[in-house]
């Protein structure tokens, strides 16, 4: 038996007739007699008796309708238990993001969201990479957004992939003249350099002891803060190296300009959870929008053809 089967018996029981089922049910009369008989196929007993123009429910069809009356009032107290649910034990995402997606990616992500009629409430939280990988492991973050090289122990990656960093220049600097790609090698002695926390740079992959220490001798500002030294770049005229994000957001405010390099010096990307099953259907779609923009974006996706 299936569900149109009993729906069509418990209705022709409440209401007494075949005719005013298939009016509740706004299905024709020989849809709800055909249903009724394919039920008594089933049961193996008669639930209706014809009684001059109208139809009787027979002792069997009363005893079992107790039955499909009890099943039906627990799926109704379901529908409920949905409804409920879907008001209050949902609508909150936390999400943890590093400084350079704070600004750009994912205000770009929720107002895309809010304008597909989305009410979710979303926590957002700005840290370094290592506190939004503890917080998300203790269940604190629902979600996070994180650079530096994986695996990430103790949680879930959604999302990896990688770019190349840049050199950000000041546009009256001599490194701005040409668009070429820039050797470091070349320039790491005789130019000044924005490092960062007093190695070079911080989790920058791929740059050797002997180049990074080139560039920490000739320094004069060091910061452990992408964005900081973004802002640095133009205070004090000094190029810096630094992921292709943060380059772009700040070359489009003007006076920098942006160079490619010959080195290999990864900047990595990950999105993170605790884990697929505790993922609600709110931290789900957020998650699924963050993907998407980061596979649509014009620098991941050179970077993948490059």
């Amino acid at each position: 038996m299936n569900f149109r089967q009993l729906k069509a018996f418990d209705t022709v029981m409440r209401l007494g007739s075949i005719t005013g089922a298939a009016k509740a049910l706004h299905v024709s009369q020989p849809s709800v007699t055909r249903l009724v008989h394919e039920l008594e196929t089933r049961l193996g007993f008669a639930l209706f008796l014809r009684r001059g123009r109208g139809i009787a429910a027979t002792v069997e069809a009363r005893r079992f309708h107790q039955a499909v009356e009890s099943a039906f009032l627990n799926i109704e107290r379901l529908d409920d238990l949905a409804a409920t649910i879907r008001k209050t034990a949902v609508g909150k995402v936390s999400v943890g993001v590093i400084p350079t997606f704070s600004f750009s990616l994912l205000p770009e992500v929720l107002g895309r969201l809010r304008q597909e009629k989305d009410d979710t409430h979303t926590i957002v939280y700005i840290h370094n990479t290592p506190a939004i990988v503890d917080a998300v492991r203790l269940q604190q973050f629902d979600i996070g957004i994180v650079s530096r090289s994986p695996p990430y122990l103790g949680v879930h990656s959604l999302y990896q992939t990688e770019v190349n960093y840049v050199a950000l220049v000041p546009q009256n600097h001599s490194l701005a003249a040409s668009k070429d790609r820039l050797d470091l090698r070349e320039v790491a002695g005789r130019e000044e350099f924005i490092t960062f926390g007093n190695v070079y740079p911080l989790e920058m992959q791929g740059m050797d002891e002997d180049l990074a220490a080139q560039f920490q001798n000739k320094a004069r500002y060091s910061v452990a803060n992408v964005l900081a030294a973004t802002a640095l770049v133009r205070a004090v005229g000094v190029p810096a190296l630094v992921d292709p994000f943060s380059a772009r957001m700040s070359a489009s405010a003007g006076g920098m300009v942006v160079r490619p390099i010959q080195q290999k010096l990864t900047y990595h990307i990950g999105i993170i959870t605790r884990g697929i099953e505790v993922m609600n259907r709110e931290t789900r779609q957020l998650a699924d929008a963050l993907i998407s923009k980061f596979e649509a974006d014009p620098l991941i996706v050179a970077a993948g053809q490059s």
